[in-house]
């Protein structure tokens, strides 16, 4: 599965090489309770296709209306702004007080679209800049902490490179961790050596990758948009993985087990060449305490707590955590 943004970009590719006229929007500025973030995506066709989403329904068939009556962005960028009052905010089924601020483009240039694609493919961060008076598009190399950013003359938007979520072990948390991960725009890799794992995997669209867990991690290169999960059960390919990623500059390294589980492993992770700063940055037992029993459950409450240290969120755990579990996530 794509990501959003590559979704959105190749489908209006799609169109343009067919000689569709295509529309891209983006969410440049939210008030209140707004039902799309700053930077989301959608694309219209003139056909009366869509792809993306920048209000989940109303705001989107508005735009779709402009399509077909082509009172849309004929030559230049436009801006739109949806729910400015109560009335229409309730016609465009806005959360209460919630406000949004577009600004729609007619797609005449393929070039920045294939060039883009391309650089997102390619694990580069890359910022769109947009000349709001004549509508040209020039791709620049971003730093991935910036912001989009707009103004009455110019829109700035960051693109790349994708969140990766590495899965250690072909567990059958790790499928629906790799299921539910896919829907949430992660790039998911799953690694386990393990013949018995690999034949019983049973998702055709994402293979399994053989290598040791430390080969995988090597080459995998984690950058800070990249997710590491110790999933396997053993000690001898969790630790492996482990060794690699706590030297690296992923984002996030986690490991699933009990809390007595993560202890012995911190102790094991102490004898090798790792410094007590590297070792402190093992999450673990990952997941929010939600009293999660079973394997869709358990990574429902593993991804839970990804997107919310992603978006910066603290989260403090209950002193008493429900047993239940973890002992499932022990096992």
């Amino acid at each position: 599965m794509e990501s959003v943004d590559l979704h959105v970009l190749n489908t209006s590719a799609d169109w343009l090489a067919t000689g569709k006229r295509a529309w891209l929007a983006t969410v440049t500025q939210t008030w209140g309770s707004a039902p799309r973030p700053v930077g989301a995506l959608a694309a219209f066709c003139e056909d009366g296709r869509l792809v993306g989403s920048v209000s989940g329904g109303c705001v989107e068939d508005d735009l779709m209306e402009r399509v077909r009556t082509r009172t849309l962005a004929r030559s230049l960028p436009e801006v739109a702004v949806y729910g400015v009052t109560s009335d229409e905010a309730r016609r465009f089924r806005l959360p209460c007080g919630g406000t949004l601020k577009l600004l729609v483009e007619p797609i005449t240039d393929t070039e920045w679209v294939a060039a883009l694609i391309a650089a997102i493919e390619r694990r580069e961060v890359i910022a769109r800049r947009v000349d709001l008076a004549t509508g040209k598009t020039r791709l620049v190399p971003a730093d991935v902490d910036q912001k989009l950013f707009s103004d009455e003359k110019t829109l700035i938007t960051i693109h790349g490179p994708r969140w990766r979520l590495a899965l250690i072990g072909a567990s059958e948390v790790s499928r629906y961790l790799a299921e539910i991960g896919l829907a949430l725009d992660y790039e998911v890799l799953v690694c386990d050596p393990r013949e018995e794992y690999v034949a019983s995997w049973d998702l055709p669209s994402m293979p399994v990758i053989t290598a040791m867990a430390d080969d995988f991690v090597a080459e995998l290169k984690p950058d800070s948009r990249t997710i590491i999960l110790a999933l396997s059960h053993d000690p001898k390919h969790d630790d492996l993985a482990l060794l690699e990623a706590l030297k690296s500059d992923a984002f996030y390294v986690g490991a699933m087990g009990s809390k007595t589980t993560n202890a012995k492993r911190r102790e094991r992770l102490a004898l090798f060449d790792l410094s007590p700063a590297q070792i402190a940055r093992l999450k673990g037992p990952v997941g929010l305490p939600v009293g999660s029993r079973t394997p869709p459950e358990i990574a429902v409450a593993i991804l839970a707590e990804l997107t919310a240290v992603r978006n910066g969120i603290e989260l403090a755990r209950a002193i008493a955590e429900p047993t239940a579990s973890r002992a499932v996530a022990a096992r």
